[in-house]
Parts: structure tokens; C-alpha cells; sequence
């Protein structure tokens, strides 16, 4: 995954509640939604931080305003004003390097948990971004940090009135939010189990650094998604345990069933983690291994033209008198005899020992 750098010095010094936001600007202006739904009845709407209101206690349907962006200080500001949240939930919010938490209100509820993209493009980056949600009594307040489709799929089902969410409350559209974040964690880790098998074939056939290059960068990634869903088990158990009248009992096993899926999202990461941690060790192994035989080889060879570079070495002295020097074929036969003999004989030798 790309790395970035978050400059956290501009929260030094400040007192607690102060809203800055720590983070990258994913869009040019953020945009707010509203998405209100009642039964078969259902609307949707771009509006203004002026225009964002907290509906009645008392007013039917479910009212659902979608932030995308969190740059703007200003938007924060409004909505906490609106929705009566506290200053650490706001900072908390714009800090978006905020681990998986919840947090209990009186009047709302607060989480926030990791979304995550894979490009397309092969061995492409991992990219994250922090979503808060806000559950009140008959709304929800959803921020993400860039444009996107992620609740496309949702939205679409509320207006085509599918399933139970149009006859359900707020807590059930939150339930709804957090079920399809899950289910995208799933199909990150289907899209990482490939690029972890095409990685496993370079690592069995032939590796190259490029193959390592590959596999520290899948461990990285397969590190940050630990450390960004793990928490989110603790999050969830709390969130079905939690003795609130925001959350009906009848929405607690669909929360179950969504601790489950993270359960087994957190399973797939380890074993994905000690799978590429075993394919480290191959990879290591094997060009240890290749560099063994290589050192084999050219061992062998120097261990043969060793006797050869000695005769070369006495014959070629600057002496007078050799008893071979005036036979006519000392050359020939002597000398290259000699080497040609020794050559095959340490040659046949060590085939035979299966050292070549």
C-alpha cells in the first residue's frame, strides 16, 4: 500500500475538542446527501450545511445524511451543533487516523471503522479510508473521506423498497452500513489471495527480487488490514451487547451475524499472514539454495584446473635446465597429457560422487 505521512503536530498544544483536521484531502468540496425513506416512499437530496436539519423524535421514516469529505472544519462544526455531538466525537471524526472504536452517547451512538479500495491494476495499492457513523433515534450521519460508490448498492435497495430496511428503523440501516463494509473486507481478501497465489507460483519456479519485492509488499498490506479490522471484533461484540433503546433487540442477531463475518475476516488475514511469512522463508531458502550450487559448480571447477594452473605454474618458471625441456614431445604429451588425465580423472571422480 502506498505510504503517507500524517502530520500530527498541528493538534501540539491545543486543548482537547479542537477540530483540526489530520489527514488527506480526498475532494475538492465535500458533499452532503440526504436520504429520507418511510416505507414505499423515498427521496434524496443535495444540500448545504445550512440546509441539514435533526428530525423530530416523533416524525416517521428514517432520515439518513451521507457526508462525503472531511476537510471542511466548518461542516463539522454545523453538524455537531445540529446533532448535539460532543467536541472529542468531532475531533475524532476529522482525526483520520482513528482506530476501529465505538463510543456511547446519550442520545446516539458513535463508530468508526476502516473502509478499504484495491485498484484494479495488477499488484495495485491498497487504499483505506476512515468511515464515522452516527446512529440516533430515527437518523444516521455517515462520513467518509472521498467521493465514491460505496454505499451505492444500499442506497439502491432502499429505493427499489428490497428487503426489510424500508420497514425497519435507524439501527437497522446502520447495521445495514456496517454489514456492507464487511462484505467488502471479503472481497479485498479474495483479491489478495490471488496476487498471494500468482507470488507462490514465482517463489516455487524461479525467484527473482522482484518476487520478494511482491511478497513484503503483500505482508504490509495484509499487517495494516490486521491492525485496521482486528478491533473492529471488540467494536461489534460491545455494539450487540449494548443495553441502548437506539439498538432494538430484533437487530441484535443481525449484528451477531456480522461479528461472525469479521471473525472470519480476521481468521482469513492470519492464516494469509503466515502463509506469506512461509513464503518468505521459501523464497529465502531457495536462493540460498541457488547460490549453494553455484558456489558447487564453480568449487568444482577450481578443484579441477587446480592441478592444471600448478603444472602451468613450475613449467612456466624461467629455469634453464628442465630434464623435459629438449624432448621433443614433452610438450605434447607430457604436459598436455598430464593435464588432459587429471582433468578427466577428477572430472569422472567427482561424477561419480554426484557432486556435479
Amino acid at each position: 500500500m502506498a505510504r503517507r505521512r500524517i502530520k500530527r503536530s498541528a493538534k501540539s498544544g491545543l486543548p482537547p475538542g479542537t477540530l483540526v483536521h489530520i489527514g488527506e484531502r480526498r475532494v475538492e468540496e465535500p458533499r452532503i446527501t440526504l436520504i429520507r425513506y418511510e416505507g414505499e416512499h423515498f427521496e434524496e437530496h443535495t444540500v448545504s450545511a445550512g440546509q441539514v436539519v435533526r428530525p423530530p423524535r416523533d416524525q416517521g421514516g428514517v432520515v439518513w445524511y451521507h457526508v462525503a469529505g472531511l476537510h471542511d472544519v466548518k461542516i463539522l462544526e454545523r453538524l455537531g451543533e445540529v446533532f448535539g455531538l460532543h467536541p472529542l466525537i468531532l475531533e475524532d471524526i476529522l482525526n483520520t487516523e482513528q482506530r476501529p472504536k465505538i463510543d456511547d452517547g446519550d442520545d446516539h451512538i458513535f463508530i468508526v471503522l476502516k473502509g478499504f479500495i484495491s485498484t484494479e491494476e495488477p499488484g495495485g495499492d491498497l487504499i483505506s479510508e476512515q468511515i464515522s457513523i452516527v446512529l440516533g433515534s430515527n437518523w444516521i450521519l455517515s462520513l467518509q473521506e472521498r467521493e465514491g460508490n460505496r454505499f451505492g448498492t444500499l442506497r439502491d435497495r432502499i429505493a427499489a423498497c428490497q428487503g426489510r430496511i424500508c420497514s425497519r428503523g435507524a439501527d437497522y440501516l446502520a447495521y445495514a452500513l456496517l454489514d456492507q463494509l464487511v462484505d467488502g473486507y471479503f472481497a479485498i481478501l479474495e483479491r489478495m489471495r490471488e496476487r498471494i497465489e500468482e507470488v507462490e507460483e514465482g517463489v516455487l519456479e524461479r525467484p527473482v527480487p522482484a518476487t520478494l519485492h511482491a511478497l513484503l509488499h503483500l505482508k504490509r498490506e495484509g499487517m495494516f488490514l490486521r491492525k485496521s479490522v482486528w478491533p473492529l471484533r471488540e467494536v461489534l461484540s460491545r455494539l450487540e451487547r449494548l443495553e441502548s433503546p437506539l439498538v432494538r433487540p430484533s437487530t441484535g442477531i443481525y449484528l451477531r451475524d456480522v461479528y461472525d463475518h469479521v471473525i472470519q475476516i480476521n481468521d482469513a488475514i492470519d492464516n494469509d499472514r503466515d502463509m506469506l511469512s512461509g513464503m518468505l522463508d521459501i523464497y529465502l531458502s531457495s536462493v540460498n539454495n541457488r547460490m549453494n550450487e553455484i558456489m558447487k559448480v564453480l568449487a568444482v571447477i577450481a578443484t579441477i584446473f587446480m592441478p592444471m594452473t600448478f603444472l602451468a605454474g613450475v613449467y612456466g618458471m624461467n629455469f634453464k635446465h628442465f630434464p623435459e625441456i629438449e624432448w621433443a614431445w614433452g610438450y605434447p604429451y607430457l604436459f598436455w597429457g598430464l593435464i588432459v588425465v587429471m582433468g578427466l580423472s577428477m572430472f569422472v571422480y567427482f561424477r561419480k560422487k554426484k557432486w556435479m
